[in-house]
């Protein structure tokens, strides 16, 4: 990513219905635990790892370009310089790894799975999203330089063939989806824009009802799982 995009994202997460729906996701997921150390992958400007962070874990994130770690490090975040196959930390050195729309850039996604196996701790945790279902593909993975789309299946497979056990998957944007579904059709780019107040509560309210509502085994838009090493 040009490391003026870098900086636009960071300033539209802040206030995006898409971003901070993520980071509550993050938080739903560990809520309860007891924090520990951990590592946010592709953290571009740092808002889950500050999410991390205001939840009591010792966090840092993982940049592979120069300009979002030095988006990070103005941001007092943490950061390390690195690719996600070749991750530079000891091994069972962490608690926790956070890769959210991260795997999907990645061509050799089997070895950025087995590299956070190592890196964490046994009973260490991977929080993983990514957008799902090639019906989905569009002009928007290829702007934003998508790899592929998962299938359930293909990610739990990709999971478990790294030694991981899953505690949880679901689907998320499922009500989102239809709409989603037919904007990427008339896709030419990338679809993240920074839509009128109106419209971004709107969709934000929408989206947040999943958080409530049974529909985590329906189609969605993208998959979060929660993985474990045993």
């Amino acid at each position: 990513m040009e490391g003026t995009e870098v900086r636009k994202l960071t300033e539209l997460e802040d206030r995006h219905w898409w971003y901070r729906e993520r980071r509550a996701l993050v938080t739903r997921a560990l809520r309860g635990r007891r924090p520990g150390t951990a590592l946010d992958v592709g953290a571009a400007g740092g808002g889950n790892t500050r999410v991390l962070q205001a939840l009591g874990w010792r966090a840092a994130a993982l940049e592979y370009g120069e300009e979002g770690a030095r988006v990070c490090a103005e941001r007092g975040i943490p950061v390390l310089r690195g690719d996600a196959t070749r991750l530079p930390l000891a091994g069972e050195s962490l608690d926790l790894v956070v890769a959210y729309d991260v795997l999907e850039h990645i061509e050799d996604d089997a070895a950025a799975a087995k590299g956070v196996f190592q890196l964490l701790k046994p009973g260490g945790l991977f929080l993983v999203a990514v957008p799902c279902d090639m019906k989905l593909w569009s002009a928007h993975d290829v702007a934003v330089n998508h790899v592929r789309r998962y299938s359930r299946a293909g990610l739990l497979g990709l999971l478990t063939g790294a030694g991981f056990e899953i505690e949880d998957a679901r689907s998320w944007m499922v009500l989102l989806r239809p709409a989603v579904r037919l904007r990427r059709r008339a896709s030419t780019g990338s679809d993240l824009d920074d839509p009128p107040a109106w419209l971004n509560t709107a969709l934000g309210a929408v989206v947040a009802a999943e958080r409530w509502l049974p529909v985590g085994r329906l189609p969605g838009v993208s998959l979060l799982v929660t993985a474990r090493r045993p």
